[in-house]
């Protein structure tokens, strides 16, 4: 039985999605791939993967304040 991680696929939609061409795409299009993306972000978010992106995340955001000060 072949199993699919729900996160993995969503990510590979969002990558796909993402390489078309911004001229061909409709606001429902431009709507569509922002509810994936979300959707990839809350199923990312409990887990350990999410919390190390949230982590790397804040200490860049960190690092680039001190910078501008």
């Amino acid at each position: 039985m072949l199993s699919i991680n729900v996160a993995v696929l969503l990510a590979v939609i969002v990558f796909l999605r993402l390489r078309r061409r911004t001229e061909s795409r409709s606001r429902f299009d431009e709507k569509m791939t922002v509810v994936i993306v979300l959707a990839l972000g809350i199923i990312l978010a409990p887990t350990a993967l999410g919390q190390s992106i949230a982590s790397f995340l804040g200490q860049l955001a960190s690092g680039v304040t001190q910078a501008g000060q």
